[in-house]
């Protein structure tokens, strides 16, 4: 059973909006640097292993990376560690990008 949730771009502006979640985004520095979505964090290893082991469960979650691949692997992480509102952005930031470009 998955643990977390593959969410549209329109239904993670709806949570943003509405929930105001922890976002993160993990794909590489340089990628984030050249754009990424408000308020969104850098996802390194460090970070990951922090909130894994000490991140409020209970705050929703949205992961995305570039595609939406890597970061259902890491949404399920996050869902196994018992993270209770895991979201990964479904088309990821590409998708994210070029809805805001449409």
């Amino acid at each position: 059973m998955k643990k977390f949730k593959t969410i549209s771009v329109a239904d993670s502006e709806q949570l943003i909006a509405e929930q105001q979640p922890m976002i993160l985004d993990c794909r590489d520095l340089k990628d984030y640097r050249a754009g990424h979505i408000d308020n969104a964090m850098h996802v390194h290893e460090q970070l990951r292993d922090s909130l894994l082991t000490k991140g409020d469960k209970h705050k929703p979650l949205l992961i995305y990376c570039y595609y939406g691949h890597a970061s259902e692997h890491l949404a399920e992480m996050f869902g196994d560690f018992g993270f209770q509102q895991v979201y990964s952005l479904a088309g990821g930031f590409a998708g994210w990008k070029e809805h805001h470009t449409a």
